[in-house]
């Protein structure tokens, strides 16, 4: 099935070996190389599964000299399978380059997509609402950490992060002081490993949680923040919403509310923070749903 000079960026399984695709272990099988971010923890996956084929490894620290092997690799006719150690590569983990530089150097990319992190937890946390935003993982610096949390606070949409265990404490610390104790939040932990955890709670009673069991702390995580929740103003109906908002399009935001308060009668006060709030809505719009995870 596979073609010469081809890359097959193929996902492997974020944890239980079960989880890996009847088409990724064809690929894997037939493939003249395979570029692992680590050779010696993919072996682990090969042998289970009988593969026995040449490795090369491609990691962060030599992604771009690897791109360029494989691309002369490519030009000699073989077929190439790219893996991370676990999910999908060029994913919040290397292979990015390798598939930008084989794309630009005429080759083709074919992806074989497999088990995500990302949607394995977002399906067990009971989020009705469409749409996400994923954000990878925060920066490891207290101060840049905080700046990109206060960055993404208006999104009202889900908001998904993944976090090392030996951040989580101190990330969920700053996840509360700067979205607010009373956040919804589902902690993913070790999802299909062994001890795979998925609890639900406050930001606040996710740090005391955190803390009262340092098993908790364990592993890999994927933290999904609920959707935040806007209150209307009391008394603001749904006719006084439509004027303030049609006025907020063609005027700017004082004199829309001057004016709001002129035509509804409302309070000027109720009407600005309600303006404040739309603004905020609309500048951060929630993406469309989509069924191609």
């Amino acid at each position: 099935m596979n073609a010469n000079g081809t890359l097959y960026v193929v996902a492997t399984p974020i944890g239980n070996l079960g989880d890996i695709s009847l088409r990724a272990l064809d690929v894997l099988k037939t493939v003249d190389v395979i570029a692992a971010e680590d050779t010696r923890h993919s072996v682990s996956l090969l042998r289970h599964y009988g593969i026995s084929k040449p490795l090369m490894a491609v990691h962060e620290h030599n992604e771009q000299q690897s791109a360029q092997q494989l691309v002369q690799r490519l030009k000699a006719g073989a077929s190439v399978a790219l893996i991370t150690d676990a999910g999908t590569p060029a994913v919040s983990d290397p292979g990015a380059m390798v598939v930008q530089g084989v794309r630009e150097a005429g080759f083709s990319v074919v992806p074989i997509p497999g088990a995500s992190a990302v949607i394995a937890a977002l399906s067990a946390a009971g989020i009705a609402q469409a749409g996400f935003y994923f954000e990878g993982f925060l920066p490891a610096s207290a101060t840049h950490r905080r700046k990109r949390l206060e960055q993404l606070k208006p999104y009202p949409t889900t908001l998904v992060f993944y976090e090392a265990p030996h951040r989580i404490v101190a990330s969920m610390v700053d996840l509360q002081t700067v979205l607010g104790a009373t956040r919804t939040i589902t902690i993913a932990r070790e999802l299909t490993k062994t001890f795979e955890t998925i609890h639900t709670c406050t930001l606040s009673a996710a740090v005391l949680w955190l803390e009262a069991d340092s098993n908790q702390q364990r592993g890999e995580f994927v933290l999904i923040l609920h959707p935040l929740v806007i209150e209307k103003t009391a008394g603001l109906s749904d006719e006084v919403t439509r004027v303030l908002t049609l006025l907020m399009q063609a005027l700017p935001l004082k004199q829309a509310v001057a004016l709001a308060t002129d035509i509804t009668g409302h309070k000027k006060n109720e009407l600005y923070d309600a303006a404040l709030t739309l603004k905020a809505s609309q500048a951060h719009p929630q993406p469309q749903a989509s069924t191609d995870f």
